[in-house]
């Protein structure tokens, strides 16, 4: 069976239309196989073994996997591209799971989805919490319960916290002396559900270093064996900027809020100061403060006046700045986060091929190289393809760390030590 298809936009639109077109080409072919080969298996067989020839394929620097979890993102996301009935949706999304079928990366498919669920969840962006559990049921059917387990979780973890915001704010309401000074939402997340973040120990503005004892008060009052880590460079805040012209509400993240705090006891400081007091990174320094004085909104002034963030700048709270709207929402430039999902995903299969190995050998006892190897890729199929010189560095190690020995009289044969 052959199959044509071509891209002629490498943008993120065109990405779009591609998966589009790829839905649009099984629907085509299928409907061949079923109407006019009376679904003969032997055309099955075609229609899948051409649509895994191609959807292994890059495109435009991106795997398939990155392109259908971005597709499904647009689909499920509040304002996203794709426009689409109730219905549409559901029917869209049934299509992408048989898509996905074809992928041999699924693993990467699910870490790319889940950071993309994150987002859309812990920022309020799903436009529908009835999808996001249906295209999980989807994903579950079609690839195991093992696929989707953490996200599954992710989604639960969000009915919690909104009832442990509830019981917040009725421990407030029952003791006078616990006041944070200021409105405070706290979204409590269980670790091995949701993607690793950067955790650093942000130096917190004298304004939220109380909100977070209580908070920390209250927890205790839940569980004593739970300890919380705060993620600060998830978090945003309301601020009221009070400029020459007129006062302002700025929503801003945590980080452009400790940032911006520092100036109400400081006319002018510099990059080391900030640095030093917000106790962040260089790359996150220069992230925050390019947001604050290069971007669109110019909050702060920088000297000299260029487009680029230099440790030798310094900065002044612009007083006269305004803008026609009264609040005004200050985006911190994206991080590109395709690397550390590839890298996490490396680290996941060197895991899993290490399992795999373990499993067999323990029920085998001794083993040749070859089929250890022939029944590995066929027990990690399902998730990925494993490559054939990743499994042995992974026997290799695994000798090295006494779970394996090799034969002295064959250098072939693996034993398993118990």
């Amino acid at each position: 069976m052959s199959i044509c298809l071509c891209l002629s936009e490498p943008d993120s639109v065109g990405l779009q239309v591609f998966v589009r077109k790829v839905i649009e080409l099984h629907d085509k072919y299928l409907a061949y196989v079923s109407d006019c080969f009376q679904n003969h298996t032997l055309f099955h067989k075609a229609l899948k073994e051409a649509f895994e020839i191609f959807c292994n394929k890059g495109v435009s620097g991106s795997s398939s996997a990155e392109l259908l979890a971005t597709f499904c993102d647009n689909i499920l996301k509040k304002g996203g591209s794709e426009k689409l009935s109730d219905e549409a949706i559901e029917e869209t999304l049934e299509k992408v799971v048989k898509v996905l079928a074809y992928i041999s990366d699924k693993d990467l498919f699910a870490e790319f989805y889940r950071k993309k669920l994150a987002r859309r969840l812990l920022f309020d962006k799903s436009a529908n919490d009835d999808h996001e559990r249906s295209i999980l049921t989807k994903l579950k059917q079609q690839c195991g319960g093992q696929f989707t387990s953490k996200m599954e979780g992710m989604v639960t973890d969000l009915t919690l916290a909104r009832e442990n915001q509830t019981s917040f704010e009725e421990y407030l309401g029952n003791n006078a002396n616990a006041n944070p000074g200021i409105d405070l939402t706290v979204t409590v997340l269980t670790t091995g559900f949701w993607p690793s973040y950067k955790s650093f120990d942000l130096n917190l503005p004298v304004e939220m270093v109380k909100c977070v004892e209580v908070f920390r008060e209250f927890y205790q009052t839940k569980t004593k064996h739970r300890k919380i880590t705060w993620i600060y460079s998830l978090g945003t805040c309301n601020l009221i900027g009070k400029f020459e012209p007129k006062t302002m509400e700025l929503i801003v993240t945590t980080y452009q809020a400790s940032a911006l705090l520092l100036f109400n006891t400081a006319d002018r400081l510099s990059y080391s100061e900030i640095m030093a007091q917000l106790n962040l990174t260089d790359d996150d320094v220069v992230r925050l403060l390019h947001s604050l004085s290069c971007a669109k909104y110019k909050i702060l002034i920088k000297d000299p006046n260029t487009k680029t963030i230099s440790p030798t700048d310094s900065f002044e709270f612009n007083t006269k700045f305004t803008d026609k709207m009264r609040r005004i929402k200050i985006p911190l430039p994206p991080v590109d986060e395709k690397k550390k999902v590839i890298e996490d995903v490396d680290k996941d299969r060197r895991y899993a091929i290490d399992a795999s190995i373990v499993r067999i050998m323990k029920s085998r006892k001794t083993l040749c190289h070859q089929p250890l190897v022939m029944e590995c890729v066929a027990q990690l199929g399902r998730m990925f393809k494993p490559d054939i010189k990743a499994i042995k560095k992974r026997i290799e190690d695994l000798i090295s760390r006494d779970y394996l020995e090799r034969d002295k009289d064959n250098p072939n044969l693996f034993r398993y030590l118990a």
